[in-house]
């Protein structure tokens, strides 16, 4: 089976082709970062032309839709990239879909559920309007808008994946990257950071992740949507204590405040779906996750 991986020099993205190939498939990867790897084409999704190229040269069975500009500040800032990539990008991706008939697992995300605040079932979006709290999570919900529609449309086979707060190995530092990663690049520098106290999470190991949404091909129902997510919900102050303790240091250059404006407070993940459906099992609890993470991060920095 011929796969392809939109975003697969991403975080998620690099550790998903890794399990897909283990599992036997043909794995083929777009990003925008050249590569010397045979089954890498260097693409913009936002760009027709390339991706109609790749295609021309290949059929493909699957089609993973990762490739998106991911963060809540991150498209504020650039949000000329954030709706041109994600919401363009992805009309592309089904323009093809509906011009060559692959089917296709796209990767959305917990923030489409806004504040809603109980637990997060696949069906409160069905049932209830709700209000997206920026324009990453908005952007999330217009694309699975659009792949609703082209199934109705042009009956495009499409499931789609809301992942939650993803972490560990593998995320390299960046101002817009998960809180987690953020948390432990400052400490390890002896940098203040910011934990929002009335924010909790339920955060997923980036092994866990993968396996769940490597299992979709083999448990494929086209129109289906699943969350893929932690069980354990937290607040920031407990992770930020964990990743402390792992390193040794208190608290002296942590900033406490009380909520982030415009950021969902609360993400309670109901993973039932994923469960019985996708065999979806999360094995790894923070307290194996967070050391692993900052483990990998003390090396990557190559401190002490």
């Amino acid at each position: 089976m011929k796969i392809f991986v939109t975003g697969g020099k991403g975080v998620v993205g690099t550790r998903l082709v890794k399990e897909l190939i283990s599992r036997g498939y043909d794995v083929w990867t777009c990003d925008l970062i050249h590569s010397s790897e045979e089954r890498h084409y260097r693409c913009d999704i936002r760009n027709y032309r390339q991706l109609l190229e790749i295609f021309e040269k290949n059929k493909f069975d699957y089609v993973y839709h990762l490739a998106a500009e991911f963060g809540r500040w991150n498209g504020e800032h650039y949000y000329e990239d954030l709706w041109t990539t994600n919401a363009v990008g992805t009309k592309n991706m089904i323009r093809l879909q509906e011009k060559l008939g692959f089917r296709m697992i796209f990767t959305s995300s917990s923030e489409v559920y806004g504040d809603y605040e109980e637990a997060m079932s696949e069906a409160v979006l069905d049932k209830l309007e709700i209000r997206q709290k920026n324009d990453y999570a908005v952007s999330k919900w217009v694309n699975e808008l659009q792949i609703l529609n082209s199934r109705e449309m042009s009956g495009t086979e499409t499931l789609r994946i809301r992942i939650f707060n993803t972490y560990g190995p593998g995320e390299y530092y960046t101002p817009y990257r998960s809180a987690i990663c953020v948390f432990i690049y400052h400490a390890l520098h002896h940098r203040p950071y910011t934990v929002y106290l009335n924010h909790t999470r339920t955060s997923v190991y980036i092994d866990d992740c993968v396996s769940g949404m490597a299992n979709a091909v083999d448990h494929f129902q086209a129109g289906e949507v699943y969350n893929i997510g932690g069980v354990e919900e937290h607040d920031m102050k407990t992770v930020s204590d964990m990743i402390l303790k792992c390193l040794d240091m208190d608290d002296r250059n942590v900033n406490y405040v009380q909520q982030e404006s415009f950021t969902t407070k609360y993400k309670k993940c109901d993973i039932s779906k994923a469960v019985r459906d996708l065999n979806y099992r999360p094995k790894v609890a923070l307290a194996e996750g967070i050391p692993k993470t900052v483990a990998w991060m003390k090396e990557l920095y190559s401190m002490k």
